[in-house]
């Protein structure tokens, strides 16, 4: 069976985690595989949005397959990795596309960091999600250290990473971690949803978009207006009056669509 799934409904591509007898634990094999995905489908203008899940209901995925780090030290070389096909985060973040976490079951330490590698996570009622970097004697080297201060809060960090203890979809959703909570069949039918939407909107311009969002937040705050207020001049220079009125009335058709 191959260790990653990849299905694509128009312009939305679903990526799968595959070894769901080993809780989709991320080995060397698995991956080089997701990196290779994610490679082709960044590079694929025809995908405008990505769903990144695992397959089951048990876990999204438990982070490094700790039954082949304990084979081999010489693998916890993968903990620090800067290339993609060693680090999965290195994968996800630089897709220019949306990436969206459909959040089906656990997300463990290595897992945890690669749902805060996507741009929007989506929790079934079975999520749960737990950093055991300190149990294991791992320092995280994914991102996990930082990013999740600055979503939840640096007291909230340290309790999770620091016990080790799991939290659960309702209270990652009351903490800002996840966007929403859903029940278990309703996960991938909301997640392509969400990901459809974004489809629909100008693929250039959500490219740009979130690319802006995202490089302004990993700078200080008035160096981020900064680069908000440089970037929207250039881009906005270029806008015709034409295509502004056919943007406005495209707005107003898909609102009236909606609330009809």
């Amino acid at each position: 069976m191959p260790l990653i799934l990849v299905a694509r409904d128009d312009a939305v591509a679903t990526v799968t985690l595959n070894r769901p007898e080993a809780m989709n634990a991320l080995s060397r094999a698995l991956r080089a595989e997701l990196a290779a995905a994610m490679r082709d489908l960044a590079a694929d203008d025809g995908v405008r949005a990505i769903v990144l899940t695992g397959a089951g209901t048990r876990a999204f995925t438990a982070g490094l397959d700790l039954k082949e780090l304990g084979a081999d030290t010489g693998n916890l070389g993968a903990a620090n990795a800067e290339s993609a096909d060693e680090n999965p985060v290195k994968a996800i973040e630089p897709c220019p596309q949306p990436v969206i976490a459909a959040i089906n079951g656990v997300a463990i330490t290595g897992g945890f960091e690669v749902a805060l590698a996507c741009d929007i996570l989506i929790a079934s009622t079975n999520a749960r999600f737990a950093d055991t970097h300190a149990r294991v004697g791992i320092m995280p080297g994914w991102g996990l250290s930082q990013k999740l201060s600055r979503i939840v809060g640096i007291g909230r960090a340290k309790e999770l990473s620091l016990t080790g203890n799991f939290l659960g979809a309702e209270a990652a959703r009351d903490w800002g971690l996840v966007n929403r909570v859903v029940a278990p069949e309703e996960l991938l039918p909301a997640a392509q949803a969400l990901a459809r939407d974004i489809a629909s909107a100008d693929p250039a311009m959500v490219r740009r978009y979130k690319k802006l969002i995202d490089d302004g937040y990993a700078l200080p705050f008035g160096e981020g207006m900064a680069l908000e207020q440089a970037r929207s001049t250039a881009a906005n220079r270029a806008v015709s009056a034409d295509e502004v009125e056919a943007r406005r009335l495209a707005v107003m058709a898909r609102g009236r669509e909606r609330a009809g």
